[in-house]
Formats: structure tokens, sequence, C-alpha cells
């Protein structure tokens, strides 16, 4: 099983603070690694669109090279974190690392044909699910209690400031030499590997060989414990509705900028404005609904944040400036990055070690395919009607949305119980732990309830409210 790192870590009783969670080493090796990786994704991201379009002058290969990387989660998102599963955290992170980093080389060979451009691509985004899922599962191995939620809003909120940095760096680099952002971007995995290989502890896998069965059923596994638990369950739904409308101005921004046209912004700065207003208000909510309130107010807090997100959008109706929209898009960024951190930190609690790669697969493949399907029925609707009608509705129908997840959610006994049967499964070694028979082979069945005593591990659990 992992490696004990408890007396390393703080108490998890309290509100968490900034300091705490970078006073963890691992963290800090985690966090730096996370971050340079994604700045440098969408920095060959924005490279490799301009490099198609300027090799072939065609708008629809130009966004395939910007849609291939969602193709590995909407194929086998869930299949890949599986193998996260099968080998220590540490060593799946660095070999996904050196993977991307020589296909990053590969890809800056001038003059390639934009069908290998684009296979390379694809491969190269082939090694995200994995990296990712095993990034997830180690977080709760290096961070307990709040400062593990904290660590989870520092980690979306570096995310969305990597989004920004990166296209802003990449278009800007791209249009002098995009050979030269796929370099860099290759650099980037390059010390991400290095910081993951040093600063992070070799832990064995949560999946040992003895335990492996096929990696389809083990699949199919990560599926049962997400929505065959109730607790779970409603966690994945309320992210997913989240996803529903969230995702929505920044998808609509060009058509919903250019009806825009002529007012105190011209029709490409306003894209950018509301293409960037949702990432910076999920990078204040992250931060600051983190610091503000301790564990107890954000459980309190999580399911009106939730309600209150696609509120925000509700006012698209009365068609506001571009400006406006922004600021409602921005509102609903920081609502979102107001729960979601919450409930990420409530779903890897409840889930035992053995499932956490596996489970991280399915939550991510889920919000790769909300997210593009919103987009693209929003769309399709925008096509006949107006868009703030459409964004106002489709927002209006993700309140009542909200409002039934939030009445629906467990009772305090039943999270804790999903609690405590996770903890107990991660204290039981052997056949009956997480890699063994009942635990590995179904979701984990509650046990009874102890709201506010520690778990197996020492680490006192939160009440949910």
């Amino acid at each position: 099983m992992e490696a004990t790192v408890s007396d390393e870590r703080p108490s998890a009783e309290g509100p968490a603070t900034f300091r705490e969670v970078f006073a963890q080493r691992e963290f800090r090796a985690v966090f730096a690694a996370g971050s340079l990786s994604w700045v440098g994704d969408y920095l060959a991201k924005a490279a490799v669109t301009l490099l198609v379009y300027q090799e072939t002058k065609s708008v629809a290969l130009s966004a395939a090279a910007f849609a291939v990387s969602y193709l590995p989660w909407l194929a086998g998102g869930p299949l890949l974190a599986a193998l996260a599963e099968r080998y220590p955290y540490r060593r799946v992170m660095v070999a996904c690392d050196v993977i991307r980093m020589a296909l990053m080389l590969l890809m800056a060979i001038p003059s390639l044909p934009v069908q290998v451009l684009l296979a390379l691509l694809f491969l190269t985004t082939l090694a995200n699910p994995p990296s990712q899922a095993a990034k997830s599962a180690l977080m709760p191995q290096i961070l307990a209690g709040d400062r593990l939620v904290l660590g989870l809003s520092l980690n979306a909120s570096v995310g969305q400031a990597a989004q920004v940095v990166g296209y802003l760096m990449g278009a800007s680099i791209a249009a002098l030499d995009p050979v030269t952002a796929l370099l860099i971007n290759a650099g980037t995995f390059a010390v991400s590997a290095v910081l993951v290989r040093l600063g992070v502890e070799d832990r064995p896998a949560a999946l040992s060989p003895a335990h492996r069965t096929h990696l389809l059923r083990e699949t199919s596994q990560g599926f049962q414990i997400v929505f065959g638990t109730p607790v779970l369950r409603a966690i994945a739904v309320l992210v997913f509705s989240a996803m529903l409308f969230s995702i929505v101005p920044e998808g609509l921004a060009a058509p919903w900028a250019a009806t825009k046209a002529g007012g105190d912004l011209d029709a490409g700065m306003a894209q950018a404005v509301i293409m960037a207003a949702n990432p910076v208000g999920f990078i204040l909510g992250g931060l600051l609904v983190g610091r503000a309130f301790g564990p107890a107010r954000r459980l309190t807090l999580m399911r009106p944040l939730a309600v209150l997100a696609p509120l925000t959008l509700v006012p698209a109706l009365f068609d506001p400036p571009a400006l406006v929209v922004a600021l409602l898009a921005a509102a609903c960024g920081f609502a979102v990055a107001g729960m979601l951190p919450t409930a990420n930190g409530l779903f890897v609690q409840a889930l035992p070690d053995a499932f956490r790669a596996r489970a991280f697969g399915v939550m991510a493949t889920g919000v790769q395919v909300i997210q593009g399907l919103a987009v693209l029925v929003t769309g399709v609707l925008a096509d006949r009607f107006k868009i703030p009608l459409v964004v106002g509705i489709w927002s209006a129908a993700g309140v009542l949305l909200m409002l039934v997840a939030a009445l629906r959610w467990p009772s305090q006994q039943s999270v804790a119980a999903a609690m405590t049967a996770a903890d107990s499964a991660n204290a039981t070694p052997g056949p009956e732990g997480p890699e063994g028979s009942p635990a590995a082979d179904r979701p984990h069945p509650a046990a009874d309830p102890v709201p506010g005593q520690p778990g197996e591990n020492g680490r006192r659990r939160h009440a949910v409210s």
C-alpha cells in the first residue's frame, strides 16, 4: 500500500492557509510541474492551430488541430486513466512528461505534412488522461483535510491562469515562429519530469499486479463506483451540471462578439474579453472563497453557489453589451470556482485509494463530453434564435437543474458514511482492502456514520451541512 506520510502533514483541523499547503515539499513539486505543463499545453495548442492554418489556409483543418486535444478523453479517457492505477503515480507522471517532450520535439521538425503534425499532436494528448489521473490520485496522499481542498483550489486556479497565459504567449510566439513555441513546450515537459522525479516520493501502485484483472473491467469499475455510490453520484451530477452552462459564453464568444461589433469594443477584442472572463472569475473565486471561508462555511456555501452560477447568466436575456456579458461570465466562473474545489475534496475523500485514478478518468471524460455537448446544442439553437435569448433560457434551465441537485443532496450521515467506508477500505490491506476482492470489484458499502470522528488514518472529517 501507499507510503505513510501522516507524520509530515499538518493537522487537518481548521481552515488551511497557503503557507501550510506550500510547506509540503511534494505539493510544491507537483504544483510547479503542473503549472509548467499546462502553460506549455496551451502555448502549443495556439502554436499548432496557427501552424496548420499557415500551411493549409484552411479554417476547418485549423479547428481540427484545436479539437484534437479533446479526442483522447472522448475516445478512451477512462481506459487510459485506469492505466495510472497499475503503476506508481510518480512513474506514470514522469513517463507521460518524457513521452510528450519527445513528441513535441518531433512536431518541431520543419515542413512536416499536416497529417503527420495532427497525428503527433493526437499521440501527445494521449498521455494527458493517465498523467492527470495520476496527479489527481496523488493529491490526497500529499495533503489532508482542508489542506487538500485548498490544494485542489490552487491547482484549479493555476489551470485557468495557465490557459490565459498559454494562449497569449502561444499566439504571440507563434506569430513570429510556431516552431519556437513547440520547442518551449517540449522544455516545459522536460522540467516537469525532473521536478516530479526529484520532488515526489515513490509509492507503490494503487492496484498491485496480484489484484489486476482486465483493463476494461477495471475501467468499468470506475463507472460503477462513481454512479453506483449515492454520494459520489450526487457530486458528479453537481459538477457535470455546472459544466453544462458555465462553458457556454466562452464557446459562443466569437459569434456573440460579432453581434456587438461597432460598440465600445471591436469584434476581436470583445471575443477576447468574453473568452477570458470565465477563467479570470474562476481564478478569483477559487482563491478568495478558499481563503476567506473555513471548511464548514465552504460546505454550507457549496450548494447556494451551485445555484448562483447559472443564475448569473440569466440577465443575458436582456442583450447586454460585451463588457457586461464578460462580467456575467466572470461572475459565473467565480461561483463555480467557489463550489468546485469543495465538491472535489469531498469526492476524493469518499473514494478508496485504488479507485481514485479511474474515478478521475470518468469525471474528466464526463466534463469534456458535457462541455462539448453544451456548446454544440447552444450553437445549433443560436443559428435559429438570438444568442442572448439562447444563453438566458439555457441558464434559467440550469438554475432549475441546480436547484434539483441541491435539494437531492445526500444527508450529512450519508456523506460521513461514504468517507468512513473509504477510510476503512484504505486501512484494510490484502483481499479485503482497496486492492482486494470486494472493495476493488464494486462500490464500497456505506459504514455507520461517525460525524466528526477521525478516520482510520487520523484525518478528521468535516461534517457536511
